[in-house]
């Protein structure tokens, strides 16, 4: 798979989102290699998971996000399983399940119900140690400040007003992988 030729299909014409999109999945991709070379014991797929994360936010053009030159129709919250649809017809199923269940730290079908999320009504929750890890080291970078790590605070800051199961995955996480 070569996860660069599949974001230069989708990704003509807009030149800044492509290099937010690039940057940011970049330091991802790094940061989960970088949990993988620590956590030999988790015996993860380091190929896959620089192609997914390369991946993971895939279907942001198709949202409406003006602070990062998003100019497409559906909620920014929607990008994660618009680009799981995006590598489903590219036949990368494993690929897509990264790109639907890292938003947030996952979402569970309660949690997507009880905010009314205009995304669709399953568990979209990480379930692989590889969705873990990327949906994890995702937290630590924004769009808007690329190439800056936030630190665990900022990250557990973000994710707390959006309700306390997401910050409690992500203080697991943080045991796991730090």
């Amino acid at each position: 798979m070569n996860a660069l030729a599949i974001i230069d299909k989708y990704y003509t014409g807009n030149d800044e989102l492509k290099h937010i999109l690039l940057t940011h999945s970049r330091c991802v991709a790094d940061k989960a290699i970088q949990i993988a070379h620590r956590h030999p014991e988790l015996e993860l797929d380091i190929q896959f998971l620089e192609e997914a994360a390369l991946l993971h936010d895939i279907g942001i053009f198709l949202t409406d996000a003006d602070g990062i030159h998003c100019n497409g129709k559906h909620p920014y919250i929607c990008h994660g399983y618009l680009g799981a649809d995006l590598l489903r017809s590219e036949g990368y199923p494993r690929h897509a399940l990264v790109c639907e269940r890292h938003t947030g730290a996952g979402l569970s079908l309660e949690e997507i119900k009880r905010q009314e999320l205009p995304i669709p009504h399953r568990d979209m929750l990480p379930v692989s140690m590889e969705e873990q890890v990327i949906c994890f080291a995702d937290k630590f970078f924004s769009k808007t400040k690329l190439d800056k790590e936030k630190s665990i605070e900022k990250a557990l800051k973000s994710l707390s007003r959006f309700g306390n199961e997401g910050v409690a995955r992500f203080e697991h996480w943080c045991k796991m992988f730090l």
